[in-house]
């Protein structure tokens, strides 16, 4: 639920395409091909398509849960732009920053998560889809990140001028930063339409504390934290409570920073975790999905392959409880 200027005609979605589009086998294309008996081949390619995995499941797209406060539908993986995106209006990277919100459209993805604190994070993003002509494809997230009731409306507003929209999906206050000030502004902003959820978000076990009373005494749309297979304390009481009083979950920092990639090293995925995910992005991003109570993971990055094998994770089955027993004693024995 966006609206952005334009100055030609619009096709109806179901017929648009883009030129990112067209040079790139979306998902749906693969599925297709692989109906026609071409998925071997196309598979041998490497990272980008469809996992094996999620092939065996015969997946027709991508995983998703409801949105409590309203039964909205999202897609579980999405993608944060946090410092991949903080770059210049003509910096090189453009190129490959389009193509990454290209392959998560492509694959079946919706969300994406910035702040005025990523620096010109959100104007590349409302830039990039203006250009992709996607604002009808995104589910928008972005944050408030200031002291003050006029400054927080401000910057907001700010924000709606950068991604380039007049409806932003997701209003989060970040950081609880002057979280009361701002709550009631996000309730005030909701009723009048000018944002569709409101939530709160933070990225240290330390405020899990925090957010939990927020969610019981509160019971924002959106709760966002960091959680990953190698930071579960959000397990023990932050996302049964989200479950229980029907809060969404927006999950960041699934990778640690990079740091889950560097322990696990040059080691080769489990034969045993093949049977549900295709690479190591894939075995963390499935830890995080098989909690009930996540409603979408939103790793960032600027490769359109690592885009396109993050989207994997919304496909095929999930680890199931004894998977998952293994999955966690195999990263206590790194």
């Amino acid at each position: 639920m966006t609206d952005r200027p334009t100055d030609k005609p619009k096709l109806p979605k179901h017929l648009r395409r883009t030129r990112a589009q067209s040079a790139i086998l979306s998902r749906k294309d693969f599925l297709k091909l692989s109906a026609a008996g071409l998925a071997a081949t196309a598979l041998a390619g490497g990272r980008v398509g469809l996992p094996p995995a999620a092939a065996s499941e015969s997946a027709q797209s991508m995983r998703t849960r409801q949105i409590p406060a309203s039964g909205e539908s999202l897609p579980v993986v999405g993608l944060g732009t946090w410092q991949q995106f903080d770059v210049a209006e003509d910096a090189p990277e453009m190129e490959a920053l389009t193509e990454v919100v290209q392959r998560l459209f492509d694959n079946g993805g919706s969300v994406i998560d910035s702040s005025p604190m990523y620096g010109a994070a959100e104007a590349r993003v409302g830039e990039i889809l203006t250009e992709l002509d996607a604002h009808d494809d995104s589910f928008l997230a972005t944050k408030v990140w200031t002291r003050g009731r006029q400054d927080g409306i401000d910057q907001m507003k700010r924000s709606e001028i950068l991604l380039e929209t007049s409806t932003i999906d997701l209003m989060q206050v970040h950081n609880l930063v002057d979280l009361d000030t701002h709550m009631n502004t996000l309730r005030d902003w909701k009723a009048e339409g000018r944002i569709r959820y409101l939530g709160v978000t933070h990225y240290t076990t330390g405020a899990l504390d925090q957010l939990a009373d927020i969610i019981e005494r509160d019971q924002p749309d959106f709760v966002q934290l960091a959680y990953s297979i190698g930071v579960r304390a959000a397990e023990e009481r932050v996302l049964p409570l989200a479950r229980d009083h029907g809060v969404a979950v927006l999950v960041n920092r699934p990778y640690e920073g990079g740091g889950v990639f560097r322990r696990v090293g040059e080691r080769e995925l489990p034969d045993w975790a093949r049977d549900f995910c295709d690479s190591w992005g894939q075995f963390f991003l499935k830890y995080i999905l098989a909690n009930p109570a996540v409603t979408c993971v939103i790793p960032g990055t600027s490769s359109p392959e690592h885009m396109d094998d993050n989207a994997g994770a919304g496909y095929g089955r999930l680890p199931d409880a004894a998977e998952l027993d293994r999955m966690r004693s195999f990263w206590e024995d790194l």
